[in-house]
């Protein structure tokens, strides 16, 4: 086990991230990365939610279901309280046949006098990832209920490239995730985060369906920011409705596959199924688990 990152450490690789950090145009990924397709867990929670039954309780049970469904990982939260825990799930992983790659969080980065300190406290956890075999943090900033003020981005765009560096020195890559309050005004807050922290060690885990419930399309975000993918969000809608599987529909997924390979994206796809109000469910978690994995193979050739 890694030694708990000080502050004084914290603070080392923070000065080294933001020095090293071009300040020129974007450039595509350098270091290739073989294809990988895993779940969120989050959709499986919800099924088991509608059972009574609570996900981490029945956790061995799930992560075999997500091997026998085709997957090669499955994407849990990072536990920053306890960052031993990221060991302990990683161990889970390996004993279903799975690989750790991804870790899910949240964090008040926009608070004056507090960012910091809850970027210290998340690359404490992600040191323990990184030695547990994982590769990419993803993170979305916690929403405050109203659009962020200029110097509240300003705080949370610094925060962020502390974050990045400090995860880059770590050997892991971080990738901003959204959601549609992040997409207000423009994307305001969405373009800020990346617009603010030129090069990439503020990278992109584009979660499609939200992006594209923003009101932002794939060939609208892509050409900007699509150097900064490191990972990959997949769920479908119809009628404007999330589908209980990844199949056609509303999102043009043939395209993106295309722009990635042309691009040489990394292909760290992540597969999210989620349910709300309207979602027409005719099947079971793990049979729309497994049709969504045969549709990436399909489509996305991984």
């Amino acid at each position: 086990m890694s030694t708990p990152l000080n502050r004084r450490d914290f603070l080392a690789l923070a000065g080294t991230a933001l020095a090293a950090r071009p300040a020129g145009a974007i450039t595509p990924p350098a270091a290739k990365v073989e294809p990988v397709v895993g779940t969120q867990l989050y959709g499986w929670g919800q099924y088991y939610q509608r059972e009574g039954r609570r996900l981490d309780d029945h956790l061995d049970e799930v992560l075999s279901a997500v091997r026998d469904a085709g997957f090669a990982y499955a994407e849990h939260g990072l536990d920053a309280g306890v960052p031993e825990n990221n060991a302990r799930f990683a161990e889970r992983l390996r004993a279903k046949g799975l690989r750790p790659v991804s870790l899910y969080t949240g964090g008040r980065l926009h608070e004056a006098g507090r960012a910091e300190e809850t970027v210290e406290r998340l690359l404490r956890a992600a040191r323990v990832a990184r030695a547990a075999g994982f590769e990419v943090i993803v993170c979305n900033p916690d929403p405050i209920g109203r659009e962020k003020t200029e110097d509240e981005l300003a705080v949370q765009a610094r925060a962020l490239g502390l974050l990045g560096g400090g995860l880059n020195a770590l050997g892991l890559k971080l990738g901003i995730h959204h959601h549609t309050p992040e997409l207000a005004a423009g994307a305001r807050e969405f373009h800020a985060n990346f617009r603010r922290n030129p090069g990439t060690a503020v990278g992109f885990c584009y979660d499609v369906h939200w992006v594209f419930r923003g009101g932002l399309r794939p060939d609208a975000v892509l050409p900007e920011h699509g150097a900064r993918v490191v990972s990959w969000h997949l769920r479908q809608s119809r009628d404007g409705v999330w589908w209980e599987d990844l199949d056609d529909g509303e999102v043009d997924y043939g395209w993106i596959a295309g722009f990635a390979r042309e691009k040489g994206l990394p292909p760290r796809w992540t597969v999210e199924l989620a349910l709300e109000a309207g979602t027409k469910i005719t099947r079971g978690v793990v049979e729309n688990h497994r049709r969504s994995r045969e549709y990436v193979r399909r489509v996305f050739g991984a």
